[in-house]
């Protein structure tokens, strides 16, 4: 053992300090832990309460501490301390570590500046909890932005969860605190422990950056490991770089991974048990692509994922942040690509989650007025901060860069826009131009779009907005949001709206139809029969339709036949596709029973073969954007409730005439203009016995006459099924 200086260690830091670190109000911890020199010569400091002894090895030589107050000890050294380690005698036992202090800061000015500008392209690369390997030392690397703290610390199982032992080291311009603690592993659980700027110890926070967290209803984060996940979809990357997704069929399947069916045990598939039955299913129905409901960690399961804390980590309900990966990847082999849901509009008052992360309100806004939304009883992100933009924008690169999704859709774009949204007139505050429009969330979700288009090609970004507000597909050099694609809830609300009425009564309401074609084209939509249509009391989709259960079926097929034709990208919520009766909740898989039943496996066969002719019919999706991929032929037969309508896919592809009767009697001789002449081919017959129908058509083949009719130079003479829609294609040699 090594001789001991003669000079007291309690001279080496003052009483009111010693004070301080002993009882974790201390900001400054790395001015007096770890190695440091003064008058007498070189001493060594660590907190460590409940520890029995410490002692300072180094070079074969043991120093041993003296507790100075109830668990601060320091030893003196007579040489300068270096690659030393603590041995630390715990009352279970020895615990031999180096020292967190003894290492200098990782964060670069350069680092911090640029984070505190907003400039960081991936902030959660930096900032977090990242496993690192520093002078042939494994630990941990922590930081955090809490620039109103007197005092942050790290807590976790490493430490028995003291806020003393664990004091981070602050750069004061900045806010931001960060420490390397030695020993700590991937998995480890963890938050941060705050004293507010007055010293008040706040509830203990998740890590916002946190890529991984433990299962709700426990709130830690967790210390994730780098992803390990073997990539398999470089061809499917370099395609969807290269595509005009515009131009391309997309039918998307929107799910609740939770809840979308479960396993023999009674409980939700994991990610890889997805990947087994999901994937094949989607394949099989003709999807393109899987919608998750929001998979950001969130606490309260009854939100669905729409009040998340974690932005940058899959949630722990279904398995690992490499599990989500390996189903993406997996996806993409199948040929599927990935949605998520993400929520930039809000987050919950959750105590653990971003609230008053710091003692102030540093990432929502301090006036009420400005900061909570009345609706969902949540708070607002403050978008005119740069640091809070930059940490959106971060999570949003995050699940492209680390987990290759191929787009995401923002929720609650409406209430982004307007200080007014869901607000009584004086409990807004309006912009700097006494305006209601959000400037400060303008910029962020056009940022958002400039930097998605800029950084990852063929990534789709689209907006639930439920308003007229101009442009949000519009380029943002343009004047627009920059949007990928809006979700047309004017045509979902509309559509809706017609299908439940008797059919009696849909003459009088006829263009709920055909008011969508007004404004087609004035956005690149997305038509969406999603979640929200089929929960609180609204009803199922097939529980909607009016009449008989036989009327039921025929009206959801004709619906989604009309769907499937009608301009804009499609989505659906699973269920709808087999005519699920009960609303969806969350807390119990679909009705999979059902398609014992012939008339459900119809409708679900319908879905599959209405996926295939939009995939592989070019007139169905190429133009969905373009006036001149429309025309109608049939628009103003109220009395029949007929609509008749063609679809172009431009030079050299053939015509689909799509003929719709919303109403339950055959119509015979019903002359409809075309403009070949020749054989059509029936393609889909939403009536054919095939789905569950009365199995009335044309016998599969129409000759068209060269009698004009409605302005076209040729007709066809049609058999109407009841409650139907028919697609047809010219016959090309």
């Amino acid at each position: 053992m090594a001789a001991v200086p003669a000079t007291r260690p309690a001279a080496c830091i003052p009483a009111e300090v010693l004070q301080a670190l002993d009882q974790g109000r201390c900001g400054t911890p790395f001015e007096w832990l770890g190695p440091h020199r003064y008058d007498a010569g070189w001493y060594v400091a660590t907190v460590a309460h409940g520890a029995t002894a410490v002692d300072v090895l180094q070079n074969g030589e043991t120093w041993p501490a003296q507790r100075l107050a109830e668990g601060v000890f320091v030893a003196e050294l007579a040489q300068q301390p270096q690659d030393y380690r603590l041995r630390i005698q715990w009352p279970a036992g020895k615990e031999n570590i180096s020292d967190p202090y003894a290492f200098a800061p990782l964060l670069t000015e350069g680092t911090l500046h640029a984070f505190h500008a907003g400039e960081l392209r991936y902030p959660g690369d930096i900032l977090g909890a990242h496993v690192l390997h520093i002078n042939d030392v494994n630990g941990v690397h922590f930081s955090v932005w809490a620039p109103n703290a007197l005092r942050v610390s790290v807590v976790g199982d490493f430490n028995q969860w003291d806020g003393r032992r664990h004091a981070m080291r602050r750069h004061d311009h900045e806010g931001v605190w960060e420490i390397f603690i030695p020993g700590v592993k991937a998995g480890a659980l963890y938050k941060f422990e705050l004293l507010d700027r007055n010293g008040h110890l706040l509830p203990l926070k998740a890590n916002p950056f946190a890529r991984q967290t433990e299962q709700p209803p426990a709130t830690a984060s967790m210390v994730a490991a780098p992803l390990s996940v073997s990539w398999h979809d470089a061809a499917w990357m370099a395609h969807r770089a290269s595509v005009d997704h515009a131009r391309t069929p997309i039918s998307i399947y929107e799910v609740h991974a939770g809840s979308w069916q479960w396993n023999e045990l009674g409980q939700p598939l994991d990610w890889d048990a997805l990947a087994t039955r999901l994937i094949p299913y989607v394949q099989a129905q003709g999807f393109t692509h899987i919608e998750l409901l929001p998979i950001s960690e969130f606490p309260f399961g009854g939100s669905w994922g729409y009040q998340p804390i974690a932005m940058y980590a899959p949630t722990a309900r279904l398995g690992s942040p490499d599990a989500f990966a390996r189903f993406v990847d997996s996806c993409h082999v199948a040929g599927i690509g990935v949605i998520i849901d993400w929520v930039s509009a809000h987050f919950p008052s959750d105590e653990h989650g971003l609230r008053d992360f710091d003692g102030t309100k540093l990432y929502e806004h301090r006036d009420p007025r400005e900061g909570i939304h009345q609706d969902w009883d949540t708070l607002i992100y403050n978008y005119g901060r740069l640091e809070v933009r930059q940490y959106l924008l971060g999570s949003a690169m995050h699940w492209m860069r680390h987990y290759h999704v191929d787009g995401l859709r923002v929720d609650a774009v409406a209430s982004m826009l307007y200080r007014d949204y869901s607000r009584p007139e004086g409990e807004w505050i309006p912009n700097k131009h006494g305006g209601r429009e959000n400037l400060e969330a303008i910029a962020f979700l056009q940022s958002l779009n400039e930097t998605v288009a800029r950084e990852q090609s063929g990534v789709l970004v689209m907006a639930e907005e439920s308003t007229a507000w101009p442009g949000v597909t519009r380029h943002v050099h343009d004047g627009g949001l920059g949007f990928s694609y809006k979700w047309n809830m004017g045509w979902m609300h509309d559509s809706l709206e017609y299908m439940k009425r008797d059919p009696l009564y849909r003459r009088y309401h006829h263009h709920d139809l055909t008011f969508g074609l007004v404004y087609a084209w004035s956005e690149k939509f997305m038509l969406p029969l999603s979640h929200d249509e089929v929960v609180h009391g609204k009803g199922s989709l097939i529980a909607r339709m009016p009449g008989d259960r036989w009327r039921q079926f025929a009206n959801l097929r004709a619906y989604f036949g009309f769907m499937w034709t009608h301009p804009g990208k499609k989505l659906l919520f699973m269920g709808g596709e087999f005519a699920q009766y009960r609303e969806w909740h969350h807390d119990r898989p679909l009705d999979w029973h059902l398609l014992d039943d012939p008339l459900h496996r119809g409708v679900q066969q319908l879905v599959a073969d209405l996926n295939s002719a939009f995939v592989h019919e070019p007139a169905l999706h190429r133009c969905d954007h373009d006036p001149e991929g429309f025309q109608w032929v049939v628009g103003d037969d109220t009395h029949a409730s007929v609509y008749a309508y063609l679809r172009f896919g431009g030079e050299g592809v053939p015509p689909i005439l799509v003929v719709c009767n919303f109403t339950p009697q055959m119509r015979r001789d019903y002359r409809i203009g075309v403009p070949e002449g020749g054989l059509w081919r029936e393609l889909c017959n939403t009536d054919s016995a095939h789905y569950g129908g009365s199995n009335v058509g044309n016998g599969g083949m129409v000759r068209a006459d060269a009698q004009s009719c409605r302005g076209q130079p040729y007709s066809l003479n049609l058999v109407l099924p009841p409650l139907a829609t028919l697609l047809l294609r010219p016959e090309r040699s």
